[in-house]
């Protein structure tokens, strides 16, 4: 048995890596122990290539390494626990926007609330509207023109931070249908491609965090409409009901005849 042919065999569960490698280490070679105790039960069903990836030889200067290993993923996990515990008394004093974040869809770890206060903020006046701040993000196509002829319309790299959150947050939202009106969008625009479709979705999220820190309310679908885009559509539709009105008047006022008194 190899280091390498263990850690990949019992790599999908890190809680069972750790159990079955204590044990190894407590008798390195004693490997025909049940390894059933030591899994999870949705393990079960893989318990025979479990145990065909123990069993073999484990040398003592393997065991030497996988000691090393895992004192050095022990301080690993400790350190990031001290960084997790200076970034939440860090984001104490921005508890209410946070909450208020854990509120949209797909926003269900608190870090992922904390990275989003600590790029965009929480003062939303120093952005006019939600598409500035889409623009910032760099989830907004560039209106790129000139003498008639469109050019390239790619998003802009921006930050290397808050975009892939966007992206990620977006992708897993879509896979759900507990948020139709998110999930129903996607579908729209999936027909234009999955990434076109993917950052149109980011930037729905990001506009509804947009109006959520800027009237401190909780999430609700209307959110995530344009409202420039719902008044332009709405002011659209009463020009045009006005046209096909005044021209339905015209064309009767021309057909009726002419009733001149004597």
């Amino acid at each position: 048995m190899s280091l390498e042919a263990l850690c990949l065999r019992l790599r999908s569960d890190s809680f069972v890596t750790l159990c079955v490698i204590d044990k190894l280490l407590d008798d390195p070679l004693d490997t025909s122990f049940d390894i059933e105790p030591f899994i999870h039960g949705s393990m079960k069903r893989k318990l025979p290539e479990l145990e065909l990836a123990i069993d073999g030889l484990l040398t003592p200067e393997q065991a030497g390494k996988i000691k090393v290993i895992k004192q050095h993923y022990e301080d690993l996990e400790s350190r990031k626990t001290d960084l997790e515990a200076i970034i939440l008394s860090l984001a104490e004093s921005y508890a209410e926007e946070i909450n208020l974040i854990l509120t949209v869809p797909s926003f269900k770890n608190l870090f992922s609330a904390i990275a989003v206060v600590s790029q965009i903020g929480v003062n939303m006046g120093v952005f006019p509207t939600a598409k500035h701040l889409c623009s910032w993000a760099g989830l907004t196509p560039p209106n790129n023109e000139s003498a008639g002829k469109k050019k390239s319309v790619r998003i802009s790299i921006a930050d290397c931070y808050i975009k892939p959150l966007w992206v990620q947050c977006a992708t897993a939202v879509v896979k759900s249908e507990k948020h139709p009106e998110i999930r129903n969008r996607y579908l729209q625009l999936k027909r234009r491609g999955h990434k076109r479709a993917i950052i149109a979705i980011a930037r729905m999220l990001l506009m509804a965090i947009y109006h959520i820190l800027k009237n401190k309310v909780l999430y609700n679908p209307d959110l995530t409409r344009n409202p420039m885009f719902v008044q332009q559509t709405v002011k659209s539709r009463w020009n045009k009901r006005f046209y096909w009105h005044k021209l339905r008047v015209t064309e009767l006022r021309r057909l009726q005849p002419n009733s001149h008194p004597p």
